[in-house]
């Protein structure tokens, strides 16, 4: 069979979430899909799950490798593809039957290296869907890209994954674009910044056919194990790729890495000031007075400021007011009051 999209899914100790996730895969509407799974040397039943699906249907490319972890496992799936186009699927998430059927048809349409989608993601009981400021259905070329993607990737961390997009496999070979090892700014992050320095054709969807499912232990529910705020430095202080530098002159690439600077410090007050078992409220508030007193972000304050005033609420540019005068207790006060208003308005929706 030629196969019009490849799917990669790199597994390690998936076996609780990886039925779900072959399930999906196999019922996917466009019958021309490849689905690469690479164990990555899992401890637990994995492999067996792989083995028996694998039997059953022709499609499957079962890969085992011993653990180098996922940026290895994708780069392993991109060499066994075969597709047109390649795709990448979590083992512990799932994706709509439709999914790769629209992304490929929206690509194959007007030529595409690339196609963006939104994803859908569990939050406590609620999910959230991420969506981008993108024209829709339209197609982007070199200096769309340029002026509204490269930037995007500086300023949010939302468009990073690779789970939501379609890339042509052409393009990835032609230009050597691979997943990295070991870099701050995240291996989906500076592969996505790789690969769009160089397409010449986007399209972003506004549509929502990937379930991202947050785990238990996942790391955006961790403080114990992960600093946050010392990974948000590195990604500040990391180096973008050469062809960034060439593209976006370097004052906006350091508005932009500011902006997402305090991006990522306003969401670790609220992880940090709520209450968690794990930690004791005098650690957390101490972790929060490092942050608010750190000399970059002191630096950074200003920078934002100005360039999203025109977009903040009244709380944000309370908290923001705050921070620039490093009045620890009254962002706590403040962030406790809105925790408190929105269970409130919760209830009585309920």
């Amino acid at each position: 069979m030629q196969y019009k999209v490849s799917v990669i899914i790199p597994v390690y100790n998936a076996e609780q979430y990886l039925i779900p996730c072959i399930d999906s895969l196999l019922s996917q509407s466009l019958h021309e899909c490849q689905f690469v799974f690479v164990n990555d040397g899992s401890e637990d039943g994995s492999l067996g799950i792989l083995k028996k699906y694998a039997a059953k249907d022709s499609r499957m490319v079962l890969v085992d490798q011993d653990n180098q972890g996922v940026s290895t496992a994708r780069n392993t799936g991109m060499t066994a593809a075969s597709g047109e186009y390649i795709g990448f699927v979590d083992a512990d998430d799932t994706v709509e039957r439709e999914m790769f059927k629209t992304l490929y048809l929206a690509a194959v349409q007007d030529h595409c290296d690339v196609v963006i989608s939104n994803f859908e993601s569990e939050l406590g009981l609620h999910t959230v869907i991420t969506r981008y400021p993108f024209p829709v259905e339209a197609v982007l070329q070199e200096e769309d890209i340029k002026r509204d993607i490269l930037p995007y990737f500086i300023k949010n961390d939302n468009c990073n994954t690779a789970c939501s997009k379609l890339y042509k496999r052409q393009t990835l070979i032609e230009h050597g674009i691979v997943f990295p090892e070991r870099v701050a700014l995240g291996e989906d992050g500076m592969f996505n910044m790789n690969f769009f320095c160089v397409a010449e054709r986007a399209k972003y969807m506004d549509y929502t056919g990937y379930h991202y499912r947050e785990t238990p232990g996942s790391a955006t529910r961790n403080i114990v194990k992960q600093d946050y705020f010392k990974r948000a430095l590195e990604v500040y202080q990391s180096v973008l790729p050469d062809a960034y530098v060439v593209k976006l002159e370097n004052a906006d690439i350091g508005r932009l890495k500011s902006i997402r600077l305090i991006h990522s410090a306003l969401a670790i007050l609220h992880i940090y000031m709520e209450p968690t078992r794990e930690v004791d409220f005098r650690t957390r508030y101490a972790y929060i007075r490092s942050v608010v007193n750190n000399e970059q972000i002191q630096a950074s304050l200003p920078l934002y400021y100005e360039a999203e005033f025109s977009s903040l609420g009244r709380y944000h540019k309370w908290i923001i007011g705050m921070m620039r005068r490093r009045q620890v207790g009254g962002i706590y006060l403040a962030i406790l009051y809105s925790r408190i208003r929105n269970q409130s308005q919760g209830r009585k929706a309920m």
